[in-house]
């Protein structure tokens, strides 16, 4: 990925998809500690109008329109929507995990502090998608569902999609539960290069990192380009759920064509 320093922010962007998008850390806000400072999320505890206004500074970083940008209301499902621009007086377009759009000057945009972000870029069809994929999209198929919706939406093919998994918590940090392991194994049908035992207690790991990468390769899309960058190893650049123990913002994620 490359990092980019633009009006004050910090963002990094995936050298293979070529629409405009970026991932931004939580530098150049206004919002005070704990959510300091770039902080995107509206249900965290912050000032909702420096809420408002590091929004308004990510969208100019990138110089988009902020006006037209469409949002979900994330709730850890597999649901996909489809973005025509954002609904009039309403924040979000539907309780959803996933969104996709073939207009032009509309942002796709989401928030992060351990979830892995995942954008989708069709080359071809002028068409973009963004996943939020926790541990419980991923085990529902989440990436895969954004790139099958693209499919029959807008006769996407496989071949011509570019996918990014962006900054999320790596495996060495995501100790998860046996219920998990379980989802994991149910959903890509084994665990192995997905879940990793800590050799002295045999507590499960899971790489996010991984499974997303494997569920849109399995839905055809061959060109998957991986940060690599663990938020809760980062939390100087990146809001991280677990490492901060709940008290934190979110980070926010944008694509546009």
């Amino acid at each position: 990925m490359q990092r980019i320093e633009a009006e004050g922010l910090v963002y990094y962007c995936f050298e293979s998809i070529p629409a405009r998008h970026g991932i931004f850390t939580r530098a150049g806000g206004v919002s005070a500690a704990p959510w300091n400072s770039l902080n995107l999320g509206g249900n965290v505890g912050d000032d909702p109008l420096a809420v408002r206004e590091n929004h308004r500074r990510m969208y100019a970083a990138l110089g988009v329109n902020g006006d037209r940008a469409s949002t979900v209301w994330q709730v850890h499902s597999a649901d996909v929507v489809y973005a025509a621009g954002p609904v009039p007086g309403r924040r979000w377009l539907a309780a959803a995990d996933a969104m996709m759009t073939d207009q032009p000057d509309t942002p796709l945009a989401m928030r992060f502090a351990d979830c892995t972000p995942i954008l989708v870029c069709d080359t071809r069809r002028g068409a973009v998608g963004m996943a939020h994929a926790g541990w419980r999209g991923t085990v529902q198929g989440i990436s895969g569902e954004l790139v099958r919706a693209m499919i029959e939406a807008f006769g996407s093919r496989p071949a011509d999609l570019v996918a990014g998994i962006g900054p999320s918590i790596g495996p060495e940090h995501y100790q998860v539960g046996e219920e998990v392991v379980e989802a994991v194994k149910a959903h890509f049908g084994a665990t192995d290069g997905l879940i990793a035992r800590n050799p002295d207690d045999g507590t499960a790991y899971l790489d996010l990192w991984a499974a997303n990468r494997l569920d849109l390769e399995r839905a055809g899309v061959a060109q998957v380009e991986v940060a690599g960058l663990s938020t809760a190893a980062h939390t100087s650049e990146f809001y991280s759920h677990r490492a901060e123990k709940g008290r934190t913002g979110r980070f926010g994620a944008v694509i546009a064509w």
